[in-house]
């Protein structure tokens, strides 16, 4: 990594495989372009490369700011969300039940994922077939909290997410980052926004991408994924005790980002 060195390029070119077979086998592949030496953009010289957890309900934008943020500091982008929507929409194609953990942790031995960045986002891929679109279907959304409940799909990705930030440099985005993932980031950030601007979000996301969407039933989605990620029994949707909360309702992205620049600064000093 180079926290403290040249800012990332257009150029830059990182490739995450998961090869989850064991939850051991993950091979991290960074290949960087470099220009210029100092960072205008983070005038202050972080002293390591860091672990930084982003967490909140679903709208928030935390993969919006998450990725931002890893191009700015050339950090590894890693979007939990789409691990857990992958294995709901195999566990959907495949008639698994989605509260079948036994079943789930099985089959996502079977898995091969790979998270890839590219100039129009992160593109995700189960084997050869990509996913990248159909994961964020609604029937993947209204499904994925019952997967990502299940104790046994959760301890079986969970060596998988904590190796790869082990050596810090990476921006990490979910529900449990701060509170079960990385409990020891150095910088967690609670993000939240109210159901009617997570919807309107959504919507407008879902618009742009082609993708049929109803504003008002994306509210009683949103409200009702809440309710089922703050109540589950397993590593449930709570602001960690040392996160910083910032509510983003009435912020731009860029706005977001200097609010988080900000904690990055002080944390780093």
């Amino acid at each position: 990594m180079f926290p403290c060195a040249a800012r990332s390029t257009e150029a830059d070119r990182v490739c995450i495989f998961f090869k989850i077979k064991n939850c051991y086998d993950v091979l991290g592949i960074i290949d960087r372009e470099e220009e210029g030496i100092g960072n205008t953009r983070y005038p202050f010289c972080m002293k390591k490369s860091l672990q930084i957890a982003l967490d909140g309900p679903a709208g928030a934008g935390k993969s919006t700011i998450a990725k931002s943020l890893a191009k700015q500091l050339g950090y590894v982008y890693i979007d939990t969300g789409a691990i857990y929507r992958a294995v709901t929409y195999r566990a959907l194609n495949e008639g698994i039940a989605l509260e079948d953990g036994d079943m789930l942790a099985k089959m996502i031995d079977r898995m091969s994922l790979r998270l890839v960045p590219s100039e129009e986002g992160q593109r995700v891929f189960d084997g050869e077939e990509e996913v990248t679109s159909v994961i964020r279907s609604s029937e993947v959304t209204n499904n994925v909290s019952f997967v990502a409940r299940q104790p046994e799909v959760r301890d079986a990705l969970m060596d998988l997410q904590r190796d790869l930030a082990k050596d810090g440099g990476v921006v990490m985005d979910g529900r449990d980052i701060g509170t079960h993932v990385l409990p020891h980031a150095d910088l967690k950030v609670f993000m939240t926004a109210s159901v009617e601007e997570r919807a309107r979000r959504r919507h407008e996301e879902n618009v742009s991408k082609g993708i049929p969407s109803d504003y008002e039933q994306l509210k009683e989605e949103i409200a009702l994924r809440d309710k089922r990620d703050s109540e589950r029994e397993v590593a449930p949707l709570r602001q960690a005790e040392d996160a910083y909360y910032l509510d983003t309702t009435t912020l731009s992205i860029e706005g977001v980002v200097q609010a988080i620049e900000r904690l990055i600064g002080e944390v780093s000093a």
